[in-house]
């Protein structure tokens, strides 16, 4: 049941429960998984428990998030609506209810469904020459010497673990920063690299030092070349000025683009776990939300020491979706095209799709996909995700947006965090 609820501070699309001006609306799929096969017909109900509803209620039901199939305006009787869509094709809906309150404001609440997602296809071809240019890429990062740097941090009251802040050297005169932590008494230990989610913001010791108490030895890597405890102003000031809308950062060239560096930070540090003398030689696992997600599987493509794989609602999927009809994944390279050449725009995105590098993934990969998710679409990530010949357990989270709201991610979390991590830290094969 996806219910919504509304706070002073704005809509929150939650699915719990929702109160608008002292009424609740609900909307209930047929089926709580969301999952269906083709030819059968998603139904929602539409349910609002008010003796006067907003004057009135609006629909869509969109492709992919994109390509609106039905809209109009719903016929409630006895405060009770239907919406059916019935799969000819593979794919996902998605459905939004809107209305006005009170003040001439417009909310929204969402619904969605998806049909046979093992037979989802790509939006594009891997580009001829994908593997030559980023081996390539990984060849002229080899030539440049690491170099890294580690400065001992003291964390008050807590002895049992040393912990550092890093940087090395990468492309093109920039650098690698980040944090890492381990215990004080490990000898040879497996690794995690942990990588961000999008924006422009400080690590957390926490992110690093939390999962160092499990017994990791983890690197924490900033995805931009910027130190990572300076104070908010600073981030704030890089956010509203020389990385503002850094994805559109030379995105009409695969040699320049600032996803470039990204990539090959998150190679260039799971290289540097592998020759640490503390690394037990065998386990080595990257893990991230969102733009994290978008490194994680990257890095498990291009670095074949990689044991596991772990994203949750990834970024960077189905580049050129919309020439299915279908909204891509963030950060929406097809139309992030302001002041720019379109068609180089779109084919230097094809060197950074996602879904390019799942083929060479050769080792376990767990991921959390948001049925409701409008920035990272659930149908361009199980077209990607369909070309995985390894060990995959793909989680599809039915109440699950692009941000966690009442618990809809804690599937995904409680999976990582009593299952996966624990057996691949203690080497106990096989997954099931």
């Amino acid at each position: 049941m996806y219910i919504l609820k509304k706070n002073w501070l704005g809509i929150l699309l939650l699915l719990g429960s929702f109160y608008l001006l002292q009424a609740q609306i609900t909307i209930t799929p047929n089926k709580s998984d969301g999952v269906f096969s083709i030819g059968q017909t998603a139904n929602w109900e539409v349910r609002i428990m008010q003796e006067q509803p907003p004057d009135s209620i609006h629909y869509s039901i969109k492709n992919g998030g994109l390509t609106v199939l039905s809209e109009g305006s719903l016929d409630f009787r006895k405060n009770t609506a239907q919406l059916r869509h019935q799969f000819k094709t593979p794919g996902a809906v998605l459905l939004e209810v809107r209305w006005k309150s009170a003040g001439n404001k417009w909310h929204s609440a969402i619904g969605g469904a998806i049909a046979d997602p093992s037979n989802i296809p790509l939006s594009g071809k891997k580009p001829i020459d994908f593997d030559a240019f980023w081996a390539q890429k990984i060849k002229e990062l080899s030539a440049i010497p690491k170099q890294p740097q580690l400065r001992r941090i003291l964390l008050e009251n807590e002895k049992s673990i040393e912990y550092y802040h890093t940087k090395m050297r990468s492309i093109d005169q920039s650098h690698i920063r980040g944090q890492l932590a381990k215990p004080a008494n490990g000898e040879k230990l497996p690794a995690l690299l942990v990588v961000q989610w999008a924006g422009v913001y400080p690590l957390q010791p926490s992110w690093a030092v939390d999962k160092a108490k499990e017994g990791w030895l983890v690197l924490n890597i900033n995805a931009h070349d910027l130190p990572i405890d300076r104070e908010q102003a600073f981030y704030k000031d890089k956010r509203e000025g020389s990385l503002k809308n850094y994805p559109a950062i030379e995105n009409e060239d695969k040699d320049k683009s600032y996803f470039l560096r990204m990539y090959l930070s998150c190679y260039r540090a799971a290289q540097y776990l592998t020759e640490r003398p503390d690394w037990d030689g065998e386990t080595l696992v990257v893990m991230g939300a969102s733009q994290g997600g978008l490194q994680s599987l990257i890095t498990a493509g291009l670095h074949p020491k990689i044991s596991a794989a772990l994203a949750l609602v990834p970024a960077g999927f189905d580049t050129m979706g919309p020439t299915l009809g279908r909204k891509g994944g963030w950060p929406h390279w097809y139309t992030n095209t302001k002041n720019k050449d379109v068609s180089k725009v779109h084919r230097t995105s094809r060197y950074f799709d996602v879904a390019n590098f799942i083929p060479a993934i050769k080792c376990p990969v767990l991921v959390g996909i948001g049925l409701l998710d409008t920035t990272c679409p659930p149908a361009g990530i199980y077209a990607g995700l369909n070309q995985l010949t390894s060990f995959k357990e793909l989680l599809l989270l039915p109440k699950s947006e692009h941000q966690s709201k009442e618990g809809s991610q804690d599937a995904y979390h409680e999976r990582v965090d009593t299952y996966w991590l624990p057996k691949l830290k203690n080497k106990t094969f096989p997954l099931k």
